[in-house]
């Protein structure tokens, strides 16, 4: 059984007499343990995609089977449990609390979970230091980097261990160094068996994956085998 599996999916957002179709009779499916990035042009549905994917939102028709589980009709605090347990997002613009230090932000999850404060402690610790920040547990997001801010968001998403990592753009305000570590951070998580799953409009993150979905005008048009370049293979090594 696929981890994830979608058969006519469609979303439709309504303004008074408007409707606008950002999904239109999706249909596909996401293995355990893949990489798959998501694509297409501003509009063309992969960002709405995400969301249904990562409950954040419903489909207006059509299935969605997470695991063996329905998706649609599940109760909000249902999808928030599942959120919680399942799926660990980043986002582009990190979403960290910003009075907060990098500690307590990755521990916001477990907290939700309702786990022990040393337990959450040890955890959170645990998860920055795999990122490379465990002499950054008590800096502010101000007082990081772009790039060490994002490496605290994937913390924060992987503190739970959820088997999923979903991304919305996640190098998409970083420079081409920051990116490639930002990179190969998600694939040391699949390498160790993550379903890691990445909406971008960027060519180059593409290729870290391996399969596309290309989205246009709220529909899967393409389902492709991504393949690296050279120079992105060479970075993977070094």
């Amino acid at each position: 059984m696929a981890l994830i599996e979608v058969e006519n999916l469609v979303k439709i957002y309504k303004t008074g007499d408007i409707e606008l179709r950002a999904l239109n009779n999706v249909t596909c499916k996401i293995e355990r343990g893949e990489f798959v990035c998501i694509m297409g042009p501003s509009g063309s549905g992969k960002s709405t995609m995400m969301n249904i994917l990562g409950c954040l939102d419903v489909p207006t028709s059509g299935k969605y089977i997470l695991d063996g589980t329905s998706i649609r009709g599940q109760s909000r605090a249902a999808l928030a449990d599942i959120r919680n347990h399942e799926i660990g997002f980043v986002f582009q613009g990190y979403n960290l609390l910003p009075r907060a230090d990098a500690l307590e932000n990755v521990e916001m999850p477990l907290l939700y979970r309702g786990v022990p404060a040393s337990k959450r402690t040890k955890a959170a610790k645990e998860a920055l230091e795999r990122v490379g920040l465990g002499d950054r547990i008590h800096h502010r997001p101000l007082q990081m980097s772009g790039g060490q801010q994002q490496r605290v968001a994937i913390a924060r998403a992987i503190v739970g261990k959820a088997p999923i990592i979903m991304a919305d753009e996640p190098t998409g305000a970083l420079d081409t160094k920051t990116t490639v570590e930002i990179m190969k951070t998600f694939s040391a998580l699949h390498d160790e068996g993550s379903t890691i799953i990445i909406v971008t409009h960027e060519p180059d993150i593409s290729t870290w994956g391996d399969r596309i979905l290309r989205f246009r005008d709220g529909q899967l048009v393409a389902d492709e085998v991504s393949s690296s370049d050279v120079s992105n293979d060479n970075e993977r090594k070094r």
